[in-house]
């Protein structure tokens, strides 16, 4: 049997031991809600492996020709993909010619809450992406714009094993914060750092009992 494992985020991993719930401004308007996700961790990966057999996961192409190193699929009204046309939301699954699968009740119910805690009441997420990260995979910087009213907020749950999340400034070129984040944490950001670029930096190699090397990321959006 396996255990969490990295050498990022040691007082975090103690404190996560503890069952400790504590939340973690890192920019005006963003806040980090520590373990708020962690008791549902086992359903909502459950929920992810039946979700996956509908749509599975596939390493999109970026219109400038570059193979995503992440696995991704997603599931709600709305899904994003990426191909030499450019970043969009369809309603289809280009790869099933299906609707994505619905959103699961745990999934919107966690999603809402964690936005109200953060200040960010009447969060209506319409979209959910489900991202794998492998060892060796990283997410660059970025932007979410390709929704239609910036107005509601960002809700990003991490599953499985531990990551460096990188959360910047409105400008590629300002310095981003190294946050690390562990299994149940969940970030939200919205207001004036809706548009922040952030990332996540190369995966390393660690070890969960619920993913085994794997991280899982769902990321909750209001595209229309």
């Amino acid at each position: 049997m396996c255990s969490v494992s990295d050498d990022s985020g040691h007082d975090l991993l103690t404190l996560a031991s503890n069952g400790d719930v504590w939340e973690e401004s890192i920019a005006p308007g963003a806040v980090v809600l520590r373990q708020h996700a962690v008791k549902q961790g086992g359903a909502l990966l459950t929920s992810v492996d039946n979700l996956v057999l509908q749509s599975p996961f596939r390493n999109m192409q970026t219109p400038g020709g570059f193979t995503m190193s992440v696995g991704l699929t997603s599931c709600g009204r709305y899904g994003w993909i990426s191909d030499r046309r450019g970043y969009r939301y369809t309603g289809t699954d280009p790869q099933t010619n299906r609707p994505w699968p619905e959103m699961p009740d745990l999934f919107r119910d966690l999603a809402v809450r964690a936005a109200a805690q953060a200040g960010y009441p009447g969060f209506e997420p319409d979209a959910c992406l489900i991202n794998c990260y492998k060892p060796g995979t990283k997410m660059a910087l970025h932007q979410d714009k390709n929704e239609r009213d910036f107005s509601a907020p960002i809700v990003s749950v991490s599953l499985g094993v531990p990551a460096n999340f990188q959360f910047g400034g409105l400008q590629r070129s300002d310095k981003p914060v190294k946050v690390p984040l562990m299994h149940g944490d969940v970030v939200v950001w919205g207001g004036e750092s809706r548009l922040n670029f952030h990332g996540v930096l190369t995966l390393r190699k660690a070890c969960h009992p619920l993913t085994g090397d794997q991280r899982i990321n769902l990321t909750f959006r209001k595209v229309a």
